[in-house]
């Protein structure tokens, strides 16, 4: 236990150094290269995004889940409150995952 926490607790330091540290630097006390090299990518990226059909089918169907859990465990009562629990969630993670970025090959 003691020697893992020992390895952990000093190597940690060393790898932030390390991250810290530019690639040019480092590739420079590596290498000695008197010429860094870098190759710059661009990517062009669109947004895609949901139709309206596909969103009512994700809030739909997290609030039939919920409505289904909820009825399982207290009723009808606990089939509306899931229904709308579940519904609920689903609104969030919809409109949260709307806009998903997307890199052409």
């Amino acid at each position: 236990m003691k020697s893992r926490f020992l390895t952990k607790f000093l190597a940690t330091p060393v790898l932030a150094a390390g991250m810290l540290m530019p690639m040019g630097t480092w590739a420079q006390t590596t290498t000695q290269s008197t010429t860094p090299t870098r190759h710059h990518v661009v990517h062009h990226t669109t947004v895609k995004r949901r139709s309206k059909k596909k969103s009512a089918m994700i809030v739909g169907g997290s609030g039939l889940a919920g409505a289904g859990v909820g009825a399982l465990v207290g009723g009808k009562k606990g089939a509306l409150i899931g229904g709308l629990a579940g519904a609920g969630g689903g609104y969030v993670y919809d409109r949260k995952t709307q806009k998903k970025p997307v890199i052409p090959k």
